[in-house]
């Protein structure tokens, strides 16, 4: 019998619904807790009414998937006819989702790699359409985990907040930093670095900020074939424009996304936000 790889990720790797029907992927959903609600992500709060929320000032939090939900997505895609699962997901110094992953492959009923991609948003995107493409193309799980982790060594996310304070609260980046950068008001400047949200420049206004991310982003990019992601928060014309610069500027371009970032990652960062993907092929 033929062996057949199924990629599970999770649902703040923001990759577009097609791209995930095209390839196979599937994606578990984390929750967004709203006052007393828990909400799914992707399926029941988007991202608009996640920034309409967060304007409000009203409580937002965020969990991850509990292991038994892991365990059915391991159990449909088994039952599809998977003999082995390779399940992606976000750092596991922003989330439990890595940890809850591992209980549930225990019981699995085929085997299942769980991965700590050290990656979010489509950083980590990227990663899952590495491992699903060496799937595609006859590798098995050791060849879908070496091209996913290949993916992750060489991407890199930069992304610019109005505020450190929603990842204050949030516990993503520590306090001191985050107290620096509203004393001085600066714009800062985040990457993702060892799995973990850095500070990485703090520049003096928004519209200087935007642009040294852009620089950032295309001098990491050099000349070499490579795919983009531009994020928002309820920034779309930003996003555009970014979008924009980025495909005048990057000789070596292939795939460019524009997405808005889910109420997960969006929680976390406020509105306002604007990030960027590179990721070598």
């Amino acid at each position: 019998m033929s062996r057949h790889v199924a990629i599970v990720t999770d649902s703040t790797a923001y990759l577009p619904r097609r791209t995930m029907e095209r390839h196979g992927i599937t994606a578990v959903p984390l929750t967004v807790v709203l006052g007393d609600q828990a909400l799914e992500e992707g399926t029941e709060i988007s991202a608009r009414s996640l920034a309409l929320a967060l304007q409000k000032r009203h409580s937002v939090t965020t969990s991850r998937p509990s292991p038994e939900v892991f365990a059915a997505t391991y159990r449909t895609v088994a039952q599809a006819g998977a003999t082995d699962v390779i399940s992606l997901h976000l750092s596991a110094e922003l989330s439990g989702t890595y940890d809850a992953a591992l209980l549930a492959a225990k019981d699995a009923p085929v085997p299942v790699r769980v991965v700590d991609t050290g990656m979010v948003a489509m950083a980590l995107g990227f990663c899952a359409l590495a491992a699903a493409e060496a799937a595609e193309a006859g590798g098995g799980p050791d060849e879908a985990v070496a091209a996913a982790e290949k993916r992750a060594s060489d991407t890199s996310a930069y992304f610019y907040v109005d505020t450190l304070d929603y990842l204050r609260r949030g516990g993503r980046i520590g306090a001191a930093q985050a107290l620096l950068g509203s004393a001085l008001a600066v714009k800062p400047l985040l990457r993702l670095d060892g799995g973990r949200i850095e500070l990485l420049e703090k520049v003096r206004t928004a519209s200087r900020a935007i642009a040294r991310l852009e620089e950032i982003v295309a001098q990491q990019a050099g000349s070499g074939a490579v795919d983009i992601a531009v994020h928002h928060l309820a920034a779309p014309e930003g996003a555009e424009r970014l979008a924009e610069r980025l495909r005048s500027r990057v000789p070596g371009l292939a795939d460019l996304y524009v997405s808005e970032v889910g109420a997960v990652i969006g929680a976390h960062t406020g509105p306002g936000l604007l990030g960027a993907v590179v990721s070598p092929r």
